[in-house]
């Protein structure tokens, strides 16, 4: 095939959509697959299986360029990422052979379309339940004087078996909707080391999830259906898609990208389960003000201004960095 005939053929809007996502992702460090997949399925009628064995190979070429980042700068922790692998790289290239063995049951595409649309809404959840953590921990240093974060030198007590089984529920979750590496497994692990610092998580779960998403790649190249049309210009558009957000991480503040995300997913996910269309704009509108209004009072309950800016005039912009997360 010529130059011509490439240029002629190549998916460019498909390109430039995934130019956005790369940049959502490298502003918050979450987003790939829960968004991937859905702009797929939703917005180029993409089948699901497809979609989900596409987006798999695109992020087994976009993870590893965060990971050598961190590990060159020494934020991640290899023990937690070791017992991650161990049960998250067997649990991934098993959920390849599931769907199939599911699809030959009961019809793959419908299984994999409900499965994604389900593990959309926790994504959802789990992000609000991050800003949650990152916001009660800021709380707590103010109004004790104490700080959650370590230092890089730190020693942080591994749970071996508890990490396993996150590494497992993981990889499962990623292998059959690739949803998962960014969102719920970065989340337990808030939730299951609260002294880790914001840095070695993010880096640690980027290096994790490149095991995990090569192993739930090959799964998928060898049961799932790659469509090369496809892998090529999502690759093209969310690699340097990434590089931009991570640039613009420190001018946009990450609440707003983040509330944005959610509400994004809430919606794909309500989609993906066939939700009727004006219940779904319904549901984000109620959303959006809830979580504005909620926000706002869980703040003021933990002790904090209502809004993010406020506390910035009050505490500095060096000194508030716990409710700004990545």
């Amino acid at each position: 095939m010529d130059w011509a005939t490439l240029l002629t053929e190549f998916n460019w809007p498909l390109a430039i959509a995934a130019v956005g996502i790369g940049v959502v992702v490298g502003l918050t460090g979450m987003g790939g697959g829960a968004l991937m997949t859905p702009l797929l399925v939703l917005g180029f009628g993409v089948s699901p299986l497809t979609a989900v064995s596409s987006d798999l190979i695109t992020s087994a070429v976009m993870k590893p360029a965060g990971s050598i980042v961190h590990a060159r700068h020494g934020t991640v922790d290899w023990r937690i990422v070791g017992w991650l692998a161990l049960g998250s790289v067997p649990a991934a290239f098993a959920g390849a052979l599931i769907i199939a063995a599911v699809g030959e049951l009961t019809g793959v595409q419908a299984f994999v379309k409900t499965a994604l649309g389900a593990v959309l809404l926790i994504a959802a959840a789990l992000l609000g339940l991050r800003a949650f953590i990152g916001m009660r921990n800021r709380a707590r240093e103010r109004r004790y004087g104490t700080s959650t974060r370590r230092s890089e030198a730190a020693e942080i007590r591994v749970r071996p078996i508890p990490t396993l089984i996150i590494g497992v529920v993981g990889g499962l979750m990623v292998g059959l909707t690739s949803v998962g590496s960014g969102s719920f497994i970065i989340i337990t692990l808030m939730l299951m080391y609260p002294l880790l610092s914001m840095n070695r998580l993010v880096g640690t779960d980027l290096v994790q999830a490149v095991p995990l998403v090569i192993a739930a790649a090959i799964g998928h190249l060898l049961f799932g259906d790659v469509d090369w049309s496809i892998v090529i210009p999502l690759t093209i558009g969310s690699v340097p898609g990434a590089i931009l957000g991570a640039r613009m991480s420190s001018l946009m503040p990450g609440g707003i990208v983040r509330r944005a995300l959610a509400l994004v997913l809430l919606a794909a996910g309500l989609r993906m389960l066939n939700v009727d269309l004006g219940w779904t704009i319904a549901a984000v509108s109620l959303g959006f003000v809830a979580a504005t209004v909620g926000w706002m009072g869980l703040r003021r309950a933990n002790g904090l201004e209502a809004t993010y800016a406020g506390e910035r005039k009050v505490a500095g912009d060096d000194e508030v960095v716990a409710d700004s997360p990545r």
